[in-house]
């Protein structure tokens, strides 16, 4: 039987959830997480992950399997999704890999390429430099440079560090990682949810006045002590609940804080979307 799989991936709040539960159900499905932030055990209500009686419907994999004060990397995340998507395969059922972190989606259409350490003095040369990147990079690596504009700082570094210390082209290692990705050779079809950013500001909203009510807070009181630099302290509106657990803000502030925070976070995710994401339709 041909290797199938579903990619369903969209921004907070713009319904993936709910149609690959609905598609899960009408096509033999397994549910698989592709949320950085869902995959970490104290937070269900807080990343809006499925309730307890829609896990119960299809199988759902890799959600709140991580301890809280994990770091879990997309590495970490690639090798447990293989792992899953093969066992999808073997027990004939159809992968629907959903969620919001683009980086995943693009690790496994992709592969993660294979580059050995940069040496910190090479990577603190790069991320101190103050002339034209763009131009330094011309230099030593036009093939990449003609993928980069010239404002892309962060990518342009990355691609400096890559060539100087390995003597590779970030290109040639990209072509290595794909080689490996689990989704090369298989029948892929893709879904990224497109809702006017309006509504999903407005879902957003409503969204986190039902964790509210649906014990957020309480949620956040276990989690207050930890250290704040853990990769789970960043959940959206986790850091604004802590504020006012700690007396620093109204519960009202907070909501309008979490708010923002949310939709700043929408725009980030469009963003990449539509720079990194350009084979996926609309759905």
């Amino acid at each position: 039987m041909k290797k199938r799989a579903l990619l369903i991936a969209g921004p907070t709040a713009s319904g993936k959830s709910a149609l690959a539960l609905d598609l899960a159900r009408k096509w033999n499905g397994v549910i698989i997480n592709a949320d950085a932030l869902q995959v970490y055990q104290p937070l269900r209500i807080l990343t809006a992950r499925p309730l307890p009686e829609e896990e119960a419907m299809v199988p759902h994999r890799l959600y709140g399997h991580v301890g809280a004060e994990q770091s879990w990397s997309v590495a970490s995340w690639l090798a447990d999704a293989s792992r899953e998507i093969e066992a999808a395969w073997e027990q004939g059922l159809y992968p629907i890999v959903t969620g919001g972190t683009g980086l995943y989606f693009r690790a496994l259409e992709r592969g993660l390429a294979p580059v050995p350490q940069i040496p910190d003095e090479v990577r603190v040369r790069w991320r101190s430099f103050e002339g034209d990147l763009h131009q330094e990079l011309w230099q030593r690596d036009p093939a990449m440079a003609g993928r980069l504009i010239a404002t892309d700082r962060q990518r342009l570094v990355r691609a400096l560090e890559v060539v100087e210390a390995t003597g590779r082209s970030l290109l040639d290692w990209q072509r290595d990682g794909k080689e490996s990705a689990p989704l090369e050779g298989v029948e892929v079809e893709r879904i990224f949810m497109e809702v006017p950013r309006d509504e999903l500001y407005m879902r957003a909203e409503q969204r986190f006045r039902q964790m509210l009510n649906a014990g957020a807070l309480e949620e956040a009181r276990t989690v207050m002590d930890l250290d704040p630099v853990l990769p789970m302290m960043k959940a959206i509106g986790l850091p604004e609940l802590i504020a006012h657990l700690k007396g620093e803000t109204t519960l009202e502030e907070t909501a309008t804080l979490a708010t923002i925070a949310t939709r700043n976070y929408i725009k980030r995710q469009l963003t990449w979307w539509r720079g990194q994401m350009g084979h996926w339709r609309e759905g």
